[in-house]
């Protein structure tokens, strides 16, 4: 091979080499989302599977450094209500979207001195059911956060724009007298993830681009605080989102 070919077939490989992604091997994981509500005929309680994949890799937003990438798949939590109501804790809160992608790292055990990249092993040393906490603590710039789910319920399950917005700490306001939320948990499980929730909101596939008050998802408008302008399938399951 005529000697300027060869170095160029060296030049190549080495680029290629340089542009692998690091050996992988952060866990995928599972986990069970735990809702419950005590209402005047008792305590009802709804649960989901979520699942975490996770992978490290690389990416020009990070510089070319490594990058731990997520994807969740799964569905909101429903808990059924007396007087035919149901509350929903969505796959995201009031600020994260991506809040069921990390809840169970923000309550992963940390350990000092450890490498970035086993940080994200550290999901699997959580033991039992977790309680979630009401607010995360500050992480400079930002302030105290709500660590829940967004919670949700709908003033008729065929009309996506009925949608309604849940306060965790006055569950009363919205659905009556002794109503008040049990707690939020999660555990980390082997079993099957949720499927199902299209049987009760029959529209879901119809809102895979657009927000709940039809507008494309393409652009969120954050000048006005209705909810319907802010949520699509997606935030309650992955199977509709786009």
């Amino acid at each position: 091979m005529h000697a300027i070919a060869r170095l160029g077939v060296l030049l190549a490989g080495l680029i290629l080499a340089s542009c692998s992604p690091p050996e992988d091997s952060t866990p995928d994981y599972r986990y069970r989302l735990t809702v419950e509500v005590e209402t005047p005929e008792g305590l009802r309680t709804g649960s989901s599977v979520i699942e975490v994949r996770q992978s490290m890799g690389r990416s020009a937003g990070s510089g070319f450094g490594k990058k731990i990438m997520r994807r969740a798949r799964g569905e909101a939590v429903a808990v059924d209500l007396p007087g035919g109501r149901t509350l929903y804790a969505l796959l995201r809160s009031d600020d994260n979207v991506d809040w069921a992608t990390n809840v169970m790292q923000m309550l992963a055990p940390e350990i000092e001195g450890e490498p970035w990249e086993d940080v994200f092993d550290n999901v699997l040393l959580i033991e039992g059911e977790v309680e979630v906490p009401r607010t995360w603590p500050p992480i400079a710039p930002f302030g105290e956060r709500s660590a829940y789910p967004m919670l949700v319920t709908f003033g008729d399950e065929s009309d996506p724009t009925s949608v309604a917005r849940v306060d965790p700490d006055d569950l009363a306001s919205t659905f009556g007298e002794d109503y008040e939320l049990g707690g939020v948990t999660v555990e980390l499980t082997d079993d099957p993830v949720t499927t199902g929730i299209e049987k009760r909101l029959g529209w879901l596939d119809s809102y895979r681009t657009r927000w709940l008050d039809g507008t494309s998802t393409i652009s969120e408008d954050l000048t006005t605080d209705d909810l319907t302008a802010h949520l699509s399938a997606g935030s309650f399951s992955t199977e509709f989102a786009k």
